[in-house]
Parts: C-alpha cells; structure tokens; sequence
C-alpha cells in the first residue's frame, strides 16, 4: 500500500508542487461614460475558451489528492486494526505447557473490585487436563481437605512438584464469586504469612485453584485432630499466633485499600514442614470502602464478632475478634464451638471469659498437652490480649498491629520473634 502512494506521487507530483497564476478577485468599479473623452469607443474584454491542457492539469490535482487521502485513511485504518489485533492476540494467549508456568494470562473479574495497590502480577492459567492428571483424576486418597464448595486435593507437577488444587464444583453466584475474589487478590498481593496461588483453570462448571502445598495442614487439624494438638508446644503455638497476627497486619496496614479477611478460623490457617503459617481462603474477603454496600452476611458461627452478626457493621476489627477466638484454641485446646446439646452449643469465648481473667483458675484450664511449659507471665499477657480481641465492644479491641507488638517478645528469635531463652547451665559432676 506504500509503494502505491509513492507510485501516485512520483507519477503526478505532489500537489503543492504545480504553481497557477494568482488570480485576486476584486469588484470591477462601474463604468462611466463619462470618464471617456467623446466619440471615443468603449470595447469589452473578449474571452477565449480554457485550454485542454489547463483542464487535464487541474483534474490530474483534484484526481490525486482524492487518491492519496483515499491511501492515507486506509493505511490508518489498517494500522489500527493491526494494533488492536496484537493486543487482543496478547491477551487471550496462554502456555501450551501451562504446568510449567511460561506465560502468564490476567484473571480479569467482572467487576474489578479489589484495586489492591500491592500487586504481584497476573496468575498462571493452567491447562484443566493436566491438573486432572496431576491428581490421578481427582481421586479420594488424595483428598486434603473438604470446604464449603468442594475438596482439595494434593497434586504432583512435573518434576516432582507437589501443589494442592482446589475443585469448587458448580455454577452458582456464591461460589463463582469467591472463585473471582480468591484470583482477584491472591493474583495482586504477596505475604510470608499468605498463601501463594500458583493458577487456576477453568473447564465447564468446575473451577480450579493451585496453591503452595502446606505440608502440615491446617490449625483445626493440628489442634482438634487425631494428634490433638501434641506436634505443637508452647512456643510453636506462640509462632502461629505471630505469623497469623503478621498476615492480618499486612492486610490491614499495608495494602491500600485495606482487606478484611472475613473468614478468619483455624481450618483457614494453614502450616508448612516447618509450622510456619499463612492465611487462606480469601474468597470471602471485602476491601475498606466495599464492606458498607450490601454484602452477604457470611462466615462462621463462633468466629463471628457479635456486631456483625447482630447489626451487619463490618470492620476490621471484625478480623480481631476472630483472631483473638484462634489465640483461645492455640491457648487452651477446645474448639470454637462445643455442642452442649443437640440444638445447643457454646462457644469457646463464653465459657472461657469468666476464668481467663482470674489467675488462680487460668492454669488449670489451659491445654494439657502445653500445662505447666510456659512461663506464667507469658501465659497471663497471652491470656490478657485474647480477652481484649474478643471484647463485645469493638471499640474496645486493640488494632492487630498492637497485638503484633505484644505478641513479638515471647516469641523466641530462632521462630521469628525476640525472647532471648536461657540455656541451663550444664551439670557438673564432683570429683570424689
């Protein structure tokens, strides 16, 4: 199309290159007889037809700057079209070998809610097939865990890589919505104490998400399972609590807008090989301007605070209160909520508030498998901040960024905290 311009060009020259005669039109002044001596004869202009070769010069202009607007315009046109059919080329173009994560193709939910400015690039779409197989067509040995919408399973990629996938079966609006919130934010931020979303896949109604295997499992499991809680001592347990308290932190303070979590629990914390622990299942999570507009009242009864439930006043010290339910299992080895009855249960904040504050009692109801291992003024101060997270009035909560501080000292450094543990001294043995 450019060798045609030029062609046009070089044939007929440019238009500004042919030069007429300027021709200035004035009104012709009337004429007077008597501005003529007498008897002098007064002749009119005699005019002669326009030369053929004036009139093929003039067409040949208007000919070719109506062709080269003609070229101009379709090579624009051409042009844009071009642009727009790599960037949509770009968009919708993923990894033929998904499993090795080449190439990486932005989740793009319908609404765009989150707006997170700590964002970690897009999330890796991942071949469904592939994944299927990665779990031996979701088989039940590999069964992890069961959720709200479905089961997770454990995977292994290539290379020996193992993950755990996600399968949310069904197409309705809850679960398609925290299917597009989970990708939506999980694909913007990165924590230590979150965890990481490796893709997901989409084939039909089922959905998919990959994430980073947690050996260990989650909390709920550790502390209510067959084990019971006897792989975590006291300051391990002091070391989930910090790093749960860092993950709410992050979200809290330094992601703009703020998250809340909204579904805080200990089957929701999940532990590595080395009991390092991260928030999950964010599905439910709202950003601070959001959580005033008509949302769902969602999550779990007994980690719930009290004026979400009753009035729908959604804050971050909603995220608090649960915390401080999850600092109450850690401390003394009950579940959220115990059934008292069939229809009746109560919840570990009710029964345990009467004792916590009184230190003569406080001992005796802490888990037995941690009974007697700590030093009682760590024991009291962690006792005391459970009791301000799970105050009724969330006024009276502290911000996580305070319990973060309190919690910090009696950690040990070797776990991420700043308690200084004094080694015995060693035995000596006397001579005879």
């Amino acid at each position: 199309m450019k060798k045609l311009l030029v062609l046009v060009l070089l044939l007929h020259g440019p238009i500004w290159s042919f030069h007429l005669p300027e021709v200035v039109a004035r009104p012709d002044p009337p004429i007077s007889m008597a501005a003529f001596p007498p008897g002098t004869q007064v002749g009119l202009e005699e005019h002669h037809p326009m030369d053929p070769n004036k009139k093929l010069l003039i067409a040949l202009i208007f000919t070719s700057t109506a062709l080269g607007a003609i070229i101009l315009s379709l090579m624009c046109l051409w042009n844009y079209l071009r642009k727009n059919s790599l960037k949509s080329h770009q968009k919708y173009t993923y990894s033929s070998d998904p499993l090795k994560g080449l190439s990486l193709t932005p989740f793009m939910s319908k609404h765009d809610s989150m707006g997170i400015s700590c964002n970690k690039g897009a999330v890796t779409l991942m071949d469904y097939n592939c994944l299927k197989t990665a779990t031996e067509d979701f088989r039940e040995s590999n069964v992890l865990g069961v959720g709200g919408f479905g089961c997770v399973y454990k995977a292994r990629l290539e290379e020996n890589n193992h993950v755990a996938v996600k399968r949310l079966n069904g197409g309705t609006q809850d679960s398609i919505r925290e299917f597009e919130t989970e990708v939506d934010l999980l694909g913007r931020i990165q924590h230590p104490n979150i965890i990481s979303l490796l893709g997901y896949s989409i084939h039909d109604e089922t959905r998919l998400l990959v994430y980073e295997l947690m050996q260990n499992g989650s909390l709920e499991t550790q502390l209510h399972g067959p084990s019971r809680g006897s792989a975590l001592n006291w300051h391990q347990r002091m070391k989930i609590a910090l790093d749960t308290a860092r993950g709410l932190e992050y979200l809290h303070e330094h992601c703009n807008p703020k998250v809340i979590h909204r579904d805080l629990k200990s089957s929701n914390i999940l532990l590595d090989s080395n009991f390092n622990a991260k928030l999950s299942d964010f599905g439910l999570a709202v950003t601070a301007g959001t959580q005033k507009k008509n949302i769902k009242l969602s999550g779990t009864l007994g980690y719930v605070a009290p004026e979400y439930l009753l009035d729908g006043k959604l804050t971050d010290k909603g995220d608090v209160y649960a915390f401080g339910v999850v600092l109450l299992e850690l401390l003394l080895g009950r579940k959220h909520l115990e059934k008292l009855a069939p229809a009746q249960c109560q919840s570990i904040v009710t029964w345990a508030m009467p004792q916590l504050t009184d230190r003569s009692k406080l001992p005796s109801i802490v888990d037995p498998v941690i009974r007697n291992t700590m030093d009682l003024k760590h024991l009291y101060q962690v006792a005391a901040v459970a009791v301000l997270c799970v105050q009724q009035e969330p006024s009276y909560r502290p911000l996580i960024t305070d319990v973060l501080y309190s919690l910090i000292p009696l950690v040990p450094v070797e776990l991420g905290g700043t308690l200084k543990i004094q080694q015995p001294p060693p035995l000596t043995t006397r001579e005879p």
